[in-house]
């Protein structure tokens, strides 16, 4: 497999491979858990949920057909056409912690994902077709606060491969650690109209049985909307990731040297409640805007997220 294309599959991969998805832990919050994919976060990606127990099931589907360079431009792959899905199942807990009037509040969360890769180029031999578990997502704390037009929370997440670096599948076949930061501004005192965003550290370790380290990336999330009719939620979602160092190890192929990551996207986000079942149907598609070093493409996210349980009080 030459270079430029095991670029491509490894982009690929980190896109959704190592991508778990969050729960939101209720019908209002988008829970900052699993948010290495862009995409995955918006309106609510910096707000928490009221306590409860919190089941949920997410759906992406991401597609590209160009691969950009070191600065911007497009490589020259010919019949490149990549497109990677992922469906995660997961549970989230979420409980008020001492008596304060905003808080602390805990969440715990994981994830657990099947994902699919499919990538196809002029060069038969270069073809990628896989699909089964993708790496565990394990969110062991989150606390936040709420006041009345502001909500502010912070949390640490763990990546766990689930495949041997030796075999084509689905896993980044690495551990990763994620802390994150950041709030919701609301405008009115119904708490409906918002500007969220939520900032990550990503951090990764050296893979196994091959020296290679990806690079330390940041990421911010977010979104600006408001509720329509008390049962719609409407607005514009973005994100935004910079590589601030580059993948190193003395097997990192020459041609990747000193590459960092960069890519800007927006687009469109609609919730709509569901009473009936405690819950929140969302759907979300953003497109790259700008960017270098990686695809160039599109996402599309379902989410499903309700409530299981509720304390009394």
């Amino acid at each position: 497999m030459t270079p430029p294309f095991r670029r491509i599959r490894d982009r690929a991969g980190f896109l959704l491979l190592g991508a778990l998805l969050a729960l939101a832990p209720s019908a209002r919050a988008d829970e900052g858990f699993g948010q290495r994919v862009l995409g995955t976060l918006g309106l609510d990606a910096g707000s928490q949920g009221d306590p409860g127990l919190y089941v949920g099931n997410r759906f992406l589907f991401y597609t590209a057909n160009r691969l950009l360079g070191r600065h911007g431009e497009v490589l020259p792959v010919k019949g490149l056409d990549v497109s990677t899905w992922a469906d995660v199942l997961g549970l989230a807990g979420t409980f008020k912690i001492g008596g304060g009037a905003h808080g602390p509040y805990y969440t715990a969360a994981f994830g657990v994902p099947v994902a699919g890769i499919r990538v196809r180029s002029e060069l038969p031999r270069n073809s990628v077709d896989t699909s089964g578990l993708a790496d565990i997502v394990l969110m062991p704390a989150k606390l936040g606060w709420r006041l009345p037009h502001l909500d502010l929370v912070t949390s640490y997440g763990l990546y766990a491969p689930t495949s041997q670096i030796n075999r084509d599948g689905v896993s980044q076949s690495q551990w990763a650690h994620q802390l994150s930061a950041g709030g919701t501004v609301y405008f009115d005192d119904d708490r409906s109209w918002r500007l969220s965003a939520m900032a990550s550290w990503n951090i990764y370790e050296r893979k196994p049985r091959i020296d290679i380290t990806r690079g330390q990336t940041v990421q911010v999330q977010g979104g600006f909307g408001g509720r329509v009719a008390k049962l719609f939620d409407v607005g514009v979602a973005a994100y935004a990731l910079w590589q601030v160092t580059a993948d190193g190890g003395s097997e990192l192929p020459t041609q990747l040297t000193g590459i960092r990551e960069y890519g800007v996207g927006l687009g469109p986000e609609v919730g709509m409640l569901l009473p009936w079942i405690r819950g929140k149907l969302t759907a979300r598609y953003e497109w790259q805007v700008d960017g270098h070093s990686r695809l160039d493409g599109q996402i599309l996210l379902v989410s499903l997220n309700m409530l299981a349980w509720r304390p009394e009080s």
